[in-house]
């Protein structure tokens, strides 16, 4: 099922416009990028401080244990296993599940839907279509999205815990 989502999204979504969208959304997912300036953002303000700092821990934990898994589970990425098609952004190196991408992303918007449920919503619009971005890329398939985002959100609660503790 993974390959059958991932061709159809090859063969049916591409155009000048998606090709600019999804590479667009990927490079603001980088390293977390866009969630990190949105830490920095919320550390502005006394109080959302504490949000700024759970969202910031929530995405280095969900980073590093994706970083961990990779190599344990060694999945090689979609245009490894599948040659043929052209890349839209520079090749990534290392294996494929589960999405760092995703799981920086999901663990950010989680934390901003307990802060604010309203822009908690546009929060997890955005983390959706930064992982869509990596399948759309063809550097991910869609089960190493759902496991980075259901690592991401597991990582947002466990930050979101251990600080009230």
């Amino acid at each position: 099922m993974d390959v059958t989502i991932l061709n159809y999204v090859q063969d049916h979504f591409h155009n000048k416009i998606t090709d600019f969208v999804f590479t667009l959304l990927s490079r603001i997912g980088n390293a977390g990028a866009v969630w990190i300036a949105f830490a920095i953002f919320l550390g502005t303000s006394r109080p959302t401080r504490r949000y700024a700092l759970m969202l910031f821990f929530s995405i280095a934990l969900a980073h590093l244990i994706s970083q961990i898994l990779k190599p344990v589970i060694g999945r090689p990425r979609p245009f490894v296993a599948y040659p043929g098609r052209q890349l839209l952004i520079h090749t990534p190196g290392g294996y494929s599940c589960p999405s760092g991408h995703s799981a920086s992303s999901f663990a950010a918007a989680t934390v901003i839907c307990m802060a604010d449920r309203s822009f908690g919503l546009i929060a997890l619009l955005l983390a959706c279509s930064i992982a869509f971005s990596r399948i759309f890329l063809f550097v991910h398939y869609p089960s190493d999205t759902v496991a980075g985002s259901l690592l991401g959100v597991f990582c947002a609660i466990l930050i979101f815990y251990l600080y009230k503790m």
